[in-house]
């Protein structure tokens, strides 16, 4: 499969070079030379990488990396930062923020090409089958069982598990989830993550009431962790929390 990799870089003729390149290894290329609107087109490409200049006109690299960051669909993208801030505490700055790699302009194309292959050698393939107590979910035949049964989910209710299932122990806030499972264009409340919840909870629970895998954090959000000590009912007022 063509990795996706969105470039932000407000040089026009190294932007243009770094697509022809990129391009011509194979790679699938979006990108603006603006900061403007960066973390909306992420959204939308959903990249395999991000290319991403910490120095741009309209808007603060780093800042942006926050953003990334802070995006449930888009935290794990791996970023390499093009900068040419090139002290020690720009790259520690920079690493600490999120970035997997800082390369330093000028640089050679072909270093940054063998950058960008690191970071795919080292990502793992995502299993294509999840498990968890009595849940199978298949995400090739987007099918979920429990106890070997097949269960009836619909796509928005295995969007969402099939999310909450990939990212064990993270705990997400329902703003997070809709972006994440609905999409940034909707005309609905995060209320509707609470339906959800519960409508999985009903499908997937031995006790809803008392659950062992989608458990709530009080006041944030939701998180899908596995445990086989039930939970006393007052720390998971999940569909009546505020």
């Amino acid at each position: 499969m063509t990795k996706r990799i969105v470039l932000i870089e407000d040089d026009a003729d190294l932007y243009a070079l770094l697509k022809y390149n990129l391009e011509k290894e194979g790679f699938s290329l979006a990108g603006s030379q603006t900061g403007r609107g960066a973390l909306d087109l992420c959204r939308r490409v959903r990249p395999d990488l991000i290319l991403l200049d910490i120095m741009l006109p309209d808007s603060d690299g780093l800042d942006i990396c926050k953003g990334i960051r802070n995006d449930a669909e888009l935290a794990q993208t791996p970023i390499i930062f093009l900068t040419a801030r090139a002290s020690e505490t720009d790259r520690i700055v920079g690493l600490e923020l999120g970035a997997n790699d800082y390369i330093v302009k000028p640089f050679f194309i072909r270093e940054l090409i063998a950058r960008v292959k690191l970071q795919f050698r080292t990502q793992t393939a995502p299993a294509r089958v999840l498990k968890a107590g009595a849940v199978e979910l298949d995400r090739s035949s987007c099918q979920v069982k429990l106890a070997g049964e097949p269960l009836a989910l619909t796509a928005t209710e295995f969007r969402l598990l099939e999310f909450l299932m990939t990212r064990p122990s993270v705990v997400f806030s329902r703003e997070q989830l809709l972006n994440a499972v609905w999409g940034q264009d909707r005309a609905i409340t995060d209320r509707t993550v609470d339906v959800y919840i519960l409508r999985l909870r009903q499908k997937i629970e031995r006790d809803p009431a008392a659950p062992r895998l989608i458990h709530s954090v009080r006041g944030f959000g939701y998180s899908f962790e596995p445990r086989t000590v039930e939970q006393p009912r007052e720390e998971i007022a999940l569909e009546v929390a505020s």
